[in-house]
Formats: C-alpha cells, sequence, structure tokens
C-alpha cells in the first residue's frame, strides 16, 4: 500500500504553466520528485526507501518504491507506471516567458527492479533546476489529493488555483496549448465540456481549491476564460490547515522566550525559520518544557555543526527525540 502522508508541497510556477501533455501516471511522478526536492530543500529526512544520486553533471538520479505511484491498496498498475516512464522519455518540456523559451527532455533513463519493487529514474540539471526554482513563483498544494485525482485536468487545475484568491483570466488558445490539446479539442464547446468542467467536478468533489469560470467573447467569438478560485474548506486537511494557522501568528504565543532566543542567537534560526518549523518547536516547548527543550538543544548542537545541513540536523534529532518519547 502506497502510505501516502499529506502535506503541503511548493512547485515551481515554471511547472504549472508549462506547456505538456501528461497522463495521471506520468504527474504522479512529477510529484513525488517534486516532493523529494522540497523535503531536501527543508533539510527534512527523507525516508531510507528513497535514494538520491547527484553526478557531476548535476543530473539526479531517484530510486524509489513503486508502491509509491499508486494511489491506494488497490491500486496495482504497474504496467502503467512503466508506461508512464516510456512516455516521459519521449516527452520534452517548454516554457515561455517574456525574456526566454525553453526546452529540454524531462528524463534521460529509468530502471524497474522487479525483484526489489523499486524504480530508478535520471533527470536532467534543468527539471531538478526547475522544479526548485521558486525565485519565479510556486503553487502550494495538498499532495495527497493531487495524488487522488483520476483526471490530469483535474491535476493541472489544482495547481493553477491552489492558494489563489483573484481571478485568473487566460485566452483559450494559450490553454489548449498549455494542456496541449490543440489537436484533440478544436471546437470550444468540446474542450469546456471534456477539460474544464472535467475538471470542475472532481475538483469540487475533493480539493479545497476549485472555480467558477466565464467564458469571454471578442465580437461573436469565445476567445478567453476567466476563472474564478473558490476555496471550500470542508475538502482541505485538518491538520495542514491547524499548521498552516500556527504559522501565521507570532512564535511568541506558543515558544517560551527563553527558547526562541537560543533558537535565533545560538542556532542562527531566522523569525522565518521558526514559523516554518512552528508546529515541531510548538511540540516541543509543550512535551519537553522551556528548559529541558533547550538542553536537549545544547546537547546536539556539537554534532550539527559538524553536518552538512546543521539547522536540518536538529530538526530530525528533535523529530526523533518526540517520536521516541511517544513511543
Amino acid at each position: 500500500m502506497a502510505n501516502i502522508i499529506n502535506k503541503d508541497v511548493l512547485q515551481s510556477y515554471i511547472i504549472t504553466t508549462a506547456k505538456y501533455d501528461f497522463s495521471v501516471y506520468e504527474k504522479r511522478i512529477m510529484y513525488r520528485q517534486i516532493e523529494i526536492e522540497q523535503a531536501l530543500l527543508n533539510g527534512v529526512k527523507i525516508g531510507d526507501c528513497i535514494k538520491i544520486d547527484t553526478s557531476i553533471w548535476k543530473e539526479k538520479r531517484y530510486t524509489i518504491p513503486v508502491r509509491m505511484l499508486l494511489n491506494d491498496e488497490e491500486d496495482k498498475n504497474h504496467y502503467q507506471v512503466k508506461k508512464a516512464f516510456e512516455r516521459l522519455l519521449k516527452k520534452t518540456i517548454t516554457y515561455e516567458d517574456e525574456g526566454v523559451i525553453e526546452g529540454f527532455p524531462l528524463i534521460m533513463r529509468f530502471k524497474i527492479d522487479k525483484k526489489g519493487e523499486t524504480v530508478m529514474w535520471q533527470s536532467p540539471p534543468e527539471i531538478v533546476e526547475a522544479v526548485v526554482n521558486f525565485a519565479k513563483g510556486f503553487r502550494k498544494y495538498e499532495l495527497k489529493t493531487a495524488m487522488s485525482f483520476k483526471s490530469v485536468y483535474a491535476m493541472r487545475f489544482y495547481e493553477l488555483m491552489s492558494g489563489k484568491t483573484d481571478p485568473l483570466t487566460f485566452g483559450i488558445e494559450k490553454l489548449k496549448d498549455m494542456f496541449q490539446v490543440k489537436d484533440k479539442y478544436k471546437l470550444t464547446t468540446d474542450f469546456i465540456r471534456r477539460v474544464i468542467e472535467q475538471a470542475k467536478t472532481e475538483l469540487d468533489e475533493k480539493s479545497p481549491y476549485s472555480f467558477e469560470y466565464k467564458v469571454n467573447k471578442t465580437g461573436r467569438q469565445f476567445t478567453s476564460i476567466t476563472f474564478y478560485p473558490v476555496y471550500n474548506s470542508d475538502n482541505r486537511d485538518v491538520d495542514l490547515a491547524k499548521k498552516e494557522k500556527l504559522k501565521q501568528v507570532s512564535y511568541g504565543y506558543y515558544l517560551n522566550k527563553n527558547v526562541s532566543n537560543y533558537l535565533k542567537t545560538s542556532l542562527n534560526f531566522t523569525a522565518a525559520e521558526i514559523k516554518q518549523n512552528a508546529d515541531l518547536f510548538r511540540d516541543a516547548n509543550d512535551k519537553m518544557g522551556a528548559s529541558a527543550f533547550i538542553d536537549f538543544l545544547s546537547k546536539v548542537k556539537p554534532h550539527a555543526n559538524r553536518a552538512r545541513n546543521p539547522k536540518g540536523y536538529l530538526i530530525n534529532s528533535l523529530k526523533n527525540e518526540l517520536s521516541a518519547k511517544i513511543l
């Protein structure tokens, strides 16, 4: 069974708005790569079942259990996983903004270990960079929700609508181009019925982020669509919502002053980094007490200073300590 833990994942806006036509399984592969890179960026320990290798040319190899690409225990479609990788080998991704047009392959190779039930794929440096390039914007979405969609169009609109509040207007031909369906749905009515409406139905059912829309005319011709983001709190993961709310308040509300001062002055955590780990620090503060919390951090500090990512080492050590106390 694929154990999908719900979490907010940040996705580069390049990936969100690029021109490509993916199947559901191809999207799941990309979601897992995004999840792994996000964890590495935040200094979060990835599971022992996941292996990452980087070449001197900055190409990356990701090895994960096949089950991580399946939706649930009923999803045994290993054949579709194989076909997804075969299709990705043949595809390139194209991104265009005001200054540049870029194109590059999505993956360079893949290998499925039938006995070990693992899959490895290799990504070129351009894709690795695009996944973590937050300078050009990002979308935040819930991984478990994204992995559960049956329609690839729902996946794309989920990325576009996630966290948005202002209306978005796209030219109809621009949308068709983004989704690579110009030849598939030449009539606007077919495109709206088979793409827009299909995505909206699934988002309304499963997602905290959906939309209403209006088709705009220029003269007698339909030329663009305005999407009005709709937030459905009933579909929002409760734990994620609590964590998000916690990050919005001052950490002085839930952290002892001595603890926050130690994190800032002795461990060089910024205010933003403290808020980013708000739920973890709050739990430690509540369960251990301020004095024991600081004492633990001081004992771990020498080991963290020798680590490649000192703050990530501290965070993982704290998680392990709290887990041990629970057990």
